[in-house]
């Protein structure tokens, strides 16, 4: 088993947010198509989940940052970009959480009432915008390896060890 390190944490956990959000997007339009309570606590129960998972993958992602260093295989600036569009979907996630997790337990507390207008505009208004903001810093994030440059190189940079870009050596 290869070394856990911050980069690592961050890939593994940056998705969670991503597709809480990208869910909670699509079935607060369906809520706003079908007007069913149940489709809006379930967006509002989403949102709040995305917004409680957030800071943990922003937090990951400063740290990976300072442990990679600006290596060679990565392109100058795309760490920054992911970094600064962190910074809106962060804020975004964190306020339609806030306004998610209050909306949800309002509507619990008092079942009996009809979620306010003004709470599932703020709900959906929010996700939608949250998922916007996200969707762009997912897709800067992607760009981190996938505009590496050493993914243009024809053949594996010299020096690297076994195992890297060759099979590892067997041993006699």
């Amino acid at each position: 088993m290869g070394n856990i390190d911050w980069a690592y944490i961050h890939i593994t956990i940056n998705h969670l947010p991503i597709v809480l959000c990208t869910v909670g997007a699509a079935v607060g339009v369906l809520a706003l198509i079908r007007g069913k309570r149940g489709l809006w606590l379930y967006t509002m129960a989403t949102m709040t989940l995305a917004g409680l998972s957030v800071y943990p993958v922003y937090f990951s992602g400063d740290q990976a940052d300072e442990f990679l260093n600006d290596p060679w295989y990565i392109k100058s600036g795309v760490i920054d970009d992911h970094n600064a569009a962190a910074n809106y979907a962060l804020a975004a996630l964190l306020v339609v959480g806030a306004i998610s997790a209050y909306g949800w337990w309002r509507a619990l507390r008092y079942r009996e009432e009809i979620i306010p207008g003004w709470i599932r505009a703020l709900v959906l208004v929010g996700t939608l915008f949250a998922f916007s903001v996200v969707t762009r810093t997912a897709y800067l994030g992607g760009k981190i390896i996938h505009e590496a440059p050493v993914l243009t190189l024809k053949t594996a940079p010299a020096g690297l060890p076994p195992g890297i870009a060759t099979p590892p050596e067997k041993e006699k």
